[in-house]
């Protein structure tokens, strides 16, 4: 497993192919782990291993960003024998300690994506939690009050820092992590009128700029689509709890890259 330091300065390099075994990658969001919950998803983190050898999580995995919650969770997550990459979700970020959020879970061993981009076996992950903004010719543009631009800014700079993780990627097979959805395919399903609080344009855009991007897994809208894919055509799979729950029994989705 690499650690790759992130200058936004520095062009995406020339790639590497890696090994030839192909890297089973499961992914899964929105957990939701609440303060009075007991081992919620012990059995998930005992049994991905058998499926997979890397694990992606993909934001809301507390209700509040509590650290009474994050600790259960990571309780269930040392029984994880896998490596395990993650961002987090606008839960995290409620009670107003993210940053807490991310040490805890970067000190039970989680490589948490605000910035960086990692190397495991070959295959890059990078990604971020997103943003809101909308889709296509609704997206929201930078125009009017200054909140709004504000806002719209907000949009761009987080699209951005997603951005620069791509780029120190070397690996001709890369997975970029989300929480909001970078296209409007996989929030199909969800009433309409909550579609731009859903995700943005801004980051299909941005993940279609690079073609050693393999896939994007998010979450977020728990009533979306469980596939969809860019404007180019890498793949987008909306792997939120709630959608996989109709997919079958496996609380994960398993990818090979």
């Amino acid at each position: 497993m690499t650690d790759l330091p992130v200058d936004p300065q520095t062009p995406q390099p020339g790639l590497e192919p890696g090994p030839a075994k192909r890297l089973r990658v499961a992914a899964v969001g929105d957990l939701h782990v609440g303060e009075t919950h007991d081992r919620p998803h012990r059995e998930l983190f005992e049994r991905v291993h058998e499926d997979a050898d890397v694990l992606c999580l993909c934001g809301d995995l507390t209700n509040f960003g509590k650290t009474r919650e994050v600790e259960i969770l990571l309780e269930d997550i040392r029984a994880c024998k896998i490596p395990m990459v993650g961002v987090l979700g606008n839960h995290e970020h409620e009670c107003g300690q993210p940053e807490h959020v991310t040490k805890l879970m970067c000190d039970a061993g989680v490589k948490m994506l605000t910035g960086q981009a990692f190397e495991i076996e070959g295959v890059g992950f990078a990604g971020g939690k997103g943003f809101v903004g909308g889709f296509g010719r609704y997206m929201l543009s930078p125009f009017g009050e200054a909140s709004i631009k504000s806002f719209v800014q907000e949009a761009v700079e987080d699209a951005n820092a997603i951005e620069n993780s791509i780029r120190m990627l070397r690996t001709e097979r890369s997975v970029v992590l989300l929480h909001y959805s970078p296209v409007v395919d996989t929030v199909m399903g969800e009433p309409p009128e909550i579609h731009p609080f859903l995700g943005s344009s801004r980051l299909g855009e941005t993940i279609d700029r690079y073609d050693n991007v393999s896939l994007v897994v998010h979450g977020h809208a728990h009533r979306g689509q469980p596939e969809g894919k860019t404007h180019k055509g890498t793949p987008v799979y909306n792997v939120a709890l709630p959608v996989l729950r109709t997919l079958g029994d496996k609380p994960y989705r398993v990818f090979e890259v």
